[in-house]
């Protein structure tokens, strides 16, 4: 498959990597002839030099032969006249682009084939938003990520001494919780995957992945520590684009307070939000955060534009008796050093927007992509077709089913039903399959797994 990607920033460099890392045929395309030789130094990618919206750069890159566009430039109209020439002149088939301003995203219609020929629109702000909106829903979670239009969750979280699992094997969970089944679906201990098995031991300080119904997730976090208040207090640093639709989203369920440095910004925020309380001033001054009562929040969150005002501020916060505090870290050599230590979450915008366009490359029939521990890792939502003549997993029981080493399946949904995958689970035709690998050099084994034989046709 040929992936034509333009914009070698943040997003389209780290999109790069994990394509180029799982063999597909990437170009990139940027202006920055230093960037491109600094990625193509590394990784396995053509690159083209050159303003990314032109026909004949595009020309040069390959897009008359490309599979899928993927525009991720800093220029919202950039990015979109390069999909309208695609269209127009080469006939890209499927065309991805990054689009912020709300100005474009609230006209109704204007994406389709007879205006804007975009077929994926992209819109980090609220890719962040919603992810940072789901951890508040939860106290404790390190991730929490959707499959099966939320009727299943996967949520990652740290084990601490005290939990009521801590020492136990895996196969007390279910004797423990008979009303609420889960799966366990991956552990990493000290950085390293661990399979889990029945007689598995949790231990402190793992970080543990695990898969139930929407409905269920709150019981079994309870049993992996001790059962947190819910916030009712939050406080976020930053009034950007991210900030403003936070605090627009979540104003509704917490006592919100907003910290903005800009005069203007803030004059502008204060009259757009309801009932958020927005307060002009630095994010790290320490005076004004007492001022601001900073010790009664139960969480504080740094999303402005400048990842070391973000890193300080956590700090400061955590410091000052804040109960959990997240980062917006856009540099990634910096999402592994912060997170874990007084800083709880950190949260990197470009991974999040490269595991919403993993799930329009994947060669199956692929629902959802969700890209874990900076990339390490992978969840994927697999549609299974055909049957037991064709297929490898339908009319199969899961413990039949051969899967790739490090991977393992943690739910099936059918129809509106929620099956956690213990052994003796069969596998129908159009079950959604939720799997989890924790090494991403077998993403293309599930995905042969998964394709169905040419008998099907």
């Amino acid at each position: 498959m040929k992936i034509l990607i333009l914009g070698a920033g943040q997003v389209g460099g780290t999109l790069a990597e994990n394509l180029a890392k799982e063999s597909f045929d990437v170009t990139l395309v940027d202006e920055d002839a230093h960037r491109l030789q600094e990625l193509s130094e590394r990784l396995d990618i053509q690159t083209v030099q050159g303003w990314a919206s032109h026909p004949d750069i595009l020309r040069r890159a390959g897009a008359d032969d490309a599979d899928i566009l993927v525009a991720v430039t800093s220029s919202d109209e950039v990015n979109m006249i390069a999909c309208q020439v695609c269209y127009s002149l080469f006939r890209t088939p499927t065309k991805i682009a990054r689009v912020r301003s709300l100005s474009y995203l609230t006209r109704e219609g204007f994406f389709s084939k007879e205006h804007m020929p975009i077929d994926v629109l992209i819109n980090p702000e609220q890719v962040v938003t919603n992810h940072v909106h789901e951890l508040l829903r939860h106290p404790g979670a390190l991730q929490v990520l959707d499959f099966a239009d939320g009727r299943v969750q996967l949520v990652a979280m740290r084990a601490y001494y005290g939990g009521p699992l801590v020492g136990q094997a895996l196969s007390f969970l279910r004797e423990h919780m008979p009303k609420a089944d889960t799966r366990v679906a991956a552990i990493f201990r000290r950085g390293r995957p661990i399979i889990p098995k029945g007689d598995t031991v949790i231990e402190a300080d793992d970080e543990v992945f695990f898969i139930a119904a929407r409905e269920h997730i709150d019981t079994v976090m309870g049993e992996l520590r001790k059962v947190e208040r819910p916030f009712k207090r939050v406080m976020i640093a930053g009034g950007g684009n991210v900030g403003a639709r936070l605090a627009q989203a979540v104003e509704g369920d917490y006592a919100v307070k907003l910290l903005e440095y800009s005069v203007s910004r803030a004059k502008f925020l204060a009259d757009q939000l309801t009932k958020t309380v927005v307060l002009q001033g630095d994010a790290t001054d320490r005076d004004l955060l007492l001022e601001e009562n900073i010790e009664q929040c139960d969480a504080f969150i740094a999303v402005t534009n400048d990842d070391e005002v973000n890193i300080m501020s956590s700090l400061m916060a955590k410091r000052l008796g804040v109960r959990q505090v997240m980062s917006l870290i856009s540099k990634p050599a910096y999402v592994d050093l912060v997170q874990g230590g007084d800083i709880d979450i950190a949260v990197s915008p470009q991974q999040a927007t490269t595991s919403t366009l993993l799930s329009y490359v994947r060669r199956a029939d692929v629902a959802r992509v969700h890209s874990l521990r900076r990339g390490a890792a992978e969840a994927i939502e697999a549609i299974a077709h055909g049957d037991s003549k064709n297929s490898k997993v339908v009319g199969r029981r899961i413990a039949e089913i051969d899967l790739p080493p490090g991977s393992s399946i943690g739910a099936i949904v059918r129809d509106n039903e929620v099956l956690i995958a213990h052994d003796n689970v069969v596998v129908e035709s159009d079950d959604h399959v939720i799997l989890f690998l924790v090494d991403k050099q077998q993403v293309h084994a599930v995905e042969k797994l998964f394709q169905v034989g040419v008998s099907f046709f």
